[in-house]
């Protein structure tokens, strides 16, 4: 089996969509990659998961699974055999009987990251300001104003469960180290990184390398979808 069978799942995290994954997807489909990026609604960690796993039963064969922010929960918590290896992008890893709010909010903040709260619909909104200031602070103002735009809240009740065995413990795992992430710290990806005993890349990129250093992002999937090729997938 080769990488050309690999195919890419892209996972967005809170305050996105799909849409955010649109310099990632370019290049690897002009390599001739499949790509997917799965949509969330953001509800629940069961609801996203359940999203994530109709996504993967569309495709065939190994896959590597990508996860923003967020959606590092999300990605450990399926068990769909194709996944042969996991990235996580300035991402959250929550361990067995951990919640994404533990992690989150392990160390103290960044000074200029946002107060975060859920509105009467239990729904945490990004405030527009916090683009520039936190989520995406090397992004052009366009990008920004189009981030800002596209947001899709995130359910409070997404960030409170506590969360199974995670993947990573069974597949190889990457991790993209943000050194200049606003919204999860940098010692915090480190600090999870390591127990994950994932192959760090660290690089001085903000909280959105998805947006703001594309090329990054795309090697490190690069690499992940070399391990892969080493799942058997059913039929196969």
């Amino acid at each position: 089996m080769s990488v050309n069978d690999v195919s890419v799942v892209l996972v967005h995290g809170a305050w996105a969509d799909g849409s955010s994954w649109s310099k990632v997807i370019g290049p690897l489909r002009a390599e001739g990659t499949r790509v997917v990026a799965a949509p969330l609604p953001l509800t629940s960690l069961a609801d996203d998961v359940a999203a994530l796993d109709r996504t993967l039963e569309r495709i065939e064969g190994p896959v590597a699974l990508v996860g923003h922010a967020y959606a590092g929960a999300v990605i450990a918590a399926t068990r769909d055999e194709k996944v042969g290896s996991l990235v996580y992008v300035a991402a959250l890893a929550p361990d067995e009987g951990e919640t994404v709010a533990d992690v989150f909010y392990r160390a103290a903040p960044h000074p200029q990251a946002p107060l975060l709260a859920p509105d009467k619909h239990g729904a945490i909104w990004l405030p527009e300001h916090a683009f520039a200031e936190a989520f995406a602070q090397h992004a052009s103002t366009e990008e920004r104003a189009l981030l800002a735009a596209v947001q899709r809240p995130i359910a409070a009740a997404c960030i409170g469960v506590k969360v199974g065995r995670p993947l990573w413990k069974d597949r190889p795992s990457w991790f993209l180290v943000a050194e200049q992430d606003r919204m999860i710290i940098a010692d915090t990806q480190r600090f999870m990184a390591e127990r994950m005993q994932a192959k760090v890349r660290s690089h001085p990129v903000d909280h959105t390398p998805i947006v703001t250093a594309p090329g990054v992002v795309v090697d490190i999937i690069r690499e992940a979808m070399r391990a892969a090729t080493a799942v058997r997938t059913p039929g196969r």
